[in-house]
């Protein structure tokens, strides 16, 4: 499949997979206009660093309220590595906030499934609420020290397989990519992906 290039406010990379478009941006993830971002969250939902910090300032008290009812009625001892939960954006441009909860990068074999289970778990997340527009950032690769050359290829593969399973269910799935490193490890990883 080719990849088409644009010129915007950053450089941008789309690539069709059926009918959906995955995009990398570089750009702020709390300015996304779509249906939910995705916050890389910590496993008490609460806010912290990063991405999840980012989201909780400017999306406002409602989103750790909606957190904190999660905690209390589904996930007591906090959110498991790979899965997801949805709260409302608060003032954010989305309309959701989808939290998932990044594994701490290390060597050991189950580290890259829960990192593509991060994202499996969000996408069908979003499907079940009907949502057709997504945005990630590169999950786990910030204080959770996971490799961007290599979180980058996990990310866009498993997005890949689900919209590749699910053809009609999503418009976009963008990643919003916080530095040109980021961005650039994630354009060599949609160059060289496979569907």
């Amino acid at each position: 499949m080719s990849i088409c290039y644009r010129r915007a406010v950053t450089d941008a990379a789309t690539r069709r997979i059926g009918g959906c478009a995955v995009t990398l941006v570089q750009g702020d993830l709390t300015a996304a206009a779509v249906d939910a971002v995705v916050n890389a969250a910590n496993h008490s939902l609460l806010g912290g660093g990063g991405v999840d910090g980012a989201i909780h300032r400017t999306g406002g008290p409602e989103i750790v309220a909606a957190c904190r009812r999660i905690r209390a009625d589904a996930w007591r001892d906090g959110l498991p590595t790979g899965q997801a939960v949805i709260t409302t954006a608060g003032m954010l441009p989305a309309r959701y906030v989808i939290h998932t909860v990044g594994p701490v990068y290390s060597r050991k074999p189950e580290v890259p499934q829960l990192l593509a289970a991060c994202h499996e778990n969000s996408l069908a997340l979003a499907r079940t609420h009907g949502l057709r527009t997504i945005a990630f950032p590169a999950i786990s690769t910030g204080v959770y020290g996971y490799p961007l050359a290599e979180a980058a290829p996990i990310a866009l593969g498993a997005t890949a397989a689900h919209v590749a399973r699910h053809p009609d269910a999503l418009d976009e799935v963008r990643f919003v990519l916080f530095d040109a490193a980021a961005y650039a490890a994630f354009a060599t990883a949609l160059a060289a992906l496979r569907t």
